[in-house]
């Protein structure tokens, strides 16, 4: 009989379907905020006309705005925020972009709350990973400025209490975790992903598709979370090959923003992921690869590896995607290819030299220690990343 417990988080609302700019005066009014700070992804405010249509909408409310988050949030990027968001006396933060928007946003209310003014001081908050793979997770006072997120990518996780942030100096992305810098609400508005380019929502769409095949392969997997997993993995598939061959396809859109919501059923309740994960994250703080990518370039392979202790699991995956006589790993490098996207570290700029370092940073990541095949050296990580060279 299965035994587990499913952790709720503090998010109280998701709007779904309606347009972004009449859905944020409706929440701001609901939870009665007077100074709403705006971190926006850098081209959507310089290209668009979507954050005016913003700021327009809330009136006197509105009182800043931040459009420099990079890849990854780096610490100095959430510093900056945070500073200037301290300035105007914000009290509700809106994150309007990105995977790396939104990861930054959490990391802003965070640096808020604890008067947090430059880069060393994020230090005491992070999650830290020992040798066995135990986690550290520090308690303090959550974020009373909470956040809105409205995402323009398929990542997910405006939905999750888990921040990636990467501090420069050391080239690598950790982690930031708890329940307090979840968002208090999230608004899915297919349309405003129309300004995304391809290849960053098709990729993220990638990593939606991640999410829900480590989450129905982990090693906490029970009936409640597969069933999200599943479910998300057939609206993926059918939302991103339609936006493919349709970029003006809404509704295909608005698929892919409930499959990725659904994708994240499992983490935002206490799931552990594995390796695909774990690589990637290691891949973006210390190669730079964009969020996206590094799920196209190590998923497949990452199933091909762990299919000796999980090759019936995998099975049902062939089955959500429609091929049951196809193995699981095939038919999402088949996807990958099918959207234009990267199948090799060698596409995505990694080559084999970075080998070590990438392997010594993923054994930081707690997600390496939760593969359903165990990793417990350097060298097990390295196989996998020959396998996707």
């Amino acid at each position: 009989m299965q035994k587990g417990t499913i952790n709720l988080g503090i998010m109280e609302r998701v709007i779904f379907g309606q347009p972004s700019a009449t859905a944020l005066v409706e929440e701001v009014d609901r939870i009665g905020a007077k100074n709403v700070f705006l971190l926006v992804g850098g081209t959507l405010n310089k290209e668009t006309d979507e954050v005016k249509k913003i700021v327009k909408a809330l009136g006197h409310r509105f009182c800043g705005v931040h459009d420099r988050m990079p890849a990854h949030s780096p610490r100095d990027a959430v510093v900056e925020c945070a500073n200037l968001a301290r300035s105007c006396n914000t009290d509700l933060l809106v994150t309007f972009g990105g995977g790396s928007v939104t990861d930054g946003g959490k990391a802003v209310t965070i640096c808020l709350e604890h008067n947090i003014l430059d880069v060393d001081g994020l230090e005491p908050f992070r999650t830290v990973v020992n040798e066995k793979g135990n986690r550290r997770f520090p308690e303090y006072e959550a974020p009373t400025v909470r956040q809105i997120a409205i995402p323009t990518t398929l990542s997910g996780g405006e939905f999750n209490a888990r921040a990636g942030i990467t501090d420069s100096r050391l080239k690598l992305k950790q982690s930031f975790v708890h329940r307090g810098i979840m968002p208090i609400s999230v608004i899915l508005d297919g349309a405003i992903t129309r300004h995304t380019p391809e290849w960053l929502f098709l990729s993220t769409g990638i990593r939606a598709v991640d999410h829900a095949v480590e989450t129905y392969l982990s090693l906490d997997a029970n009936d409640y979370w597969d069933g999200a997993a599943l479910h998300s993995l057939k609206l993926l598939h059918e939302g991103l090959t339609r936006v493919k061959q349709d970029a003006d396809d809404l509704e295909a859109r608005q698929k892919c923003l409930m499959g990725a919501w659904l994708s994240m059923t499992g983490i935002v309740s206490g799931c552990r992921l594995g390796a695909s994960h774990a690589i990637g994250h290691i891949l973006g703080g210390t190669a730079n690869v964009p969020h996206g990518y590094t799920s196209c370039v190590m998923l497949p392979h990452v199933l091909a590896w762990n299919r000796s202790v999980n090759g019936e699991r995998q099975h049902s995956l062939s089955m959500a995607l429609g091929q049951p006589d196809v193995l699981a790993a095939k038919l999402i490098a088949s996807l990958v290819e099918e959207l234009g996207m990267p199948q090799k570290l060698g596409d995505v700029g990694v080559t084999q030299s970075q080998f070590v370092d990438l392997a010594k940073n993923c054994m930081l990541d707690d997600w390496t220690f939760s593969n359903p095949r165990m990793i417990r050296t350097p060298e097990q990580v390295i196989e996998i990343l020959e396998l996707a060279s």
